[in-house]
């Protein structure tokens, strides 16, 4: 369970996330304005339409994480989903792109309607196994970090591709058609992020195996509710993915309103992507110098803080595109650190209950991060609208320009803060895990030629 894994492996796992945000990220950037502008289906229906496909994954989440758990083959219980599902997973990302142009409008409705929820339900399907192997493939921390280092490099890379080359590619195969264009773009981007998924599956190995038995949903949610330690990470992920969302939510409104000049998005965004690659790898390098307590709430309190300094900030690009590179960077090794923790949440379960739920752990969680994006979401709508924004308007009144600042700074800096703030209840730190890890180790050795289950144990 402590083995090595090699760099090969590491960037297989990784090719997996980055063939979740090719396919996610394409769909929150361009979808929208691809059924508004170019379909041309009503924007209060496409708004509508994500709503309620967000509510349906809140059932959604944590049903799949359950079968999941139940899943068993030759090949593990949550690699064999990116086999069967990889393909399919690349045809629902096309099959959103490829509206007929001679349904009427009410036919057009109900294919992206169809398409679009068979294209979350498959996301959620085969990113929920996906995320749960992080778990398995190794038990060891420092490994852990270093694999989940490697795998949000890619997945900033795979957010980067589809970001950046979305529309040259749509305007180079389509010409002045852009159904044609779109469609053609997302043709090679479905068809890369299939073959990553399948690398993934191929390159990567299960070696933590599952002990306890799972007799029901209902019982593994009632002990998944026991285990406080979720808990504390349940409010961790939810700060952390709010942070976030609020930051990015209000940068477009930040540079057009406060800067004045709403191209200046793109120097902030790519400063923001950079900033991330650059925090896949300093995870792995402040912890080897402190704990990853010690890493994330050192992390967490310096967000925290630059990002509630910009309120004191003049409208300087070179000064702000520097301080989105630190900010994105520091927020990248919190992001890491946080998937660490939910696998550490997974052995700690199995520790003290004698049941191992890598499955109903991570997709609860992943509910958890998608409710916090939601909220989050409406927390930067609510904001503007309470204070008095006009969209479009040359100017903004003094609230609304105050509404938009704190949006970008203070709002995210407090949610920064309370995510080191929950590192006061995080009881899994190096030497816990450590002692954890020798006690399955014990476990499996004693184990070795029966099929015994862990016994439940409480922390010394």
């Amino acid at each position: 369970m402590r083995a090595t894994l090699s760099v090969k492996e590491k960037i297989s796992y990784g090719l997996g996330d980055m063939a979740s945000h090719i396919g996610l990220e394409n769909v929150i950037i361009f979808l929208t304005f691809y059924y508004t502008d170019v379909v041309g289906l009503p924007a209060v229906f496409v708004g509508t339409l994500f709503l309620l496909a967000r509510v349906a994954d809140a059932i959604v989440d944590p049903a799949m994480g359950l079968i999941a758990d139940r899943t068993r083959t030759r090949w593990g219980r949550f690699r064999p989903w990116l086999l069967w599902l990889a393909v399919p997973f690349g045809i629902s990302c096309l099959l959103i792109y490829a509206v007929p142009e001679s349904l009427s409008l009410s036919g057009k409705m109900i294919y992206a309607s169809v398409t679009y929820c068979l294209m979350m339900l498959l996301y959620t399907a085969i990113n929920i196994p996906y995320c749960s192997m992080g778990a398995i493939i190794t038990s060891d921390d420092t490994q852990r970090i270093s694999l989940q280092s490697y795998r949000f490099f890619l997945a900033t890379l795979g957010g980067a591709m589809s970001t950046f080359l979305m529309m040259p590619l749509a305007q180079w195969i389509g010409g002045g058609n852009k159904l044609d264009g779109y469609f053609g773009a997302m043709a090679i981007m479905a068809s890369l992020a299939a073959l990553m998924f399948l690398l993934c599956f191929f390159n990567t190995r299960e070696r933590v195996s599952a002990h306890g038995s799972h007799e029901n949903f209902l019982a593994d949610l009632r002990d998944l509710l026991r285990n406080d330690q979720w808990r504390v990470v349940a409010l961790l992920v939810f700060c952390n993915i709010a942070f976030g969302v609020v930051r990015l939510g209000a940068m477009m409104y930040y540079v057009t309103y406060y800067l004045g000049d709403a191209s200046l998005f793109m120097w902030l965004l790519a400063a923001h992507i950079v900033g991330k690659s650059v925090g896949s790898g300093m995870a792995k390098w402040m912890t080897r110098r402190r704990s990853k307590l010690q890493a994330f709430t050192l992390s967490a309190v310096i967000c925290g803080l630059l990002s509630i300094s910009i309120l004191f900030m003049p409208a300087s690009l070179p000064l702000l595109v520097a301080m989105t590179f630190v900010v994105s960077s520091f927020y990248q090794v919190t992001t890491t650190l946080m998937w660490v923790m939910m696998s550490d949440v997974v052995d700690y379960g199995e520790y003290r209950q004698g049941k191992r739920m890598d499955g109903t752990v991570f997709s609860t969680l992943l509910a958890v991060l998608k409710m916090g994006m939601a909220v989050s979401g409406a927390i930067v709508g609510w904001t503007l609208g309470l204070s008095g924004y006009v969209a479009q308007a040359p100017q903004q009144n003094g609230s609304a320009m105050l509404a938009i600042i704190a949006l970008f700074s203070l709002i995210p800096g407090v949610l920064s803060l309370l995510s080191a703030l929950t590192m006061r209840w995080y009881r899994l730190n190096d030497d816990t895990m450590r002692e954890i890890n020798q006690h399955k180790t014990a476990a499996a050795t004693q184990n070795d030629s029966s099929a015994g289950a862990l016994q439940p144990q409480e922390l010394s």
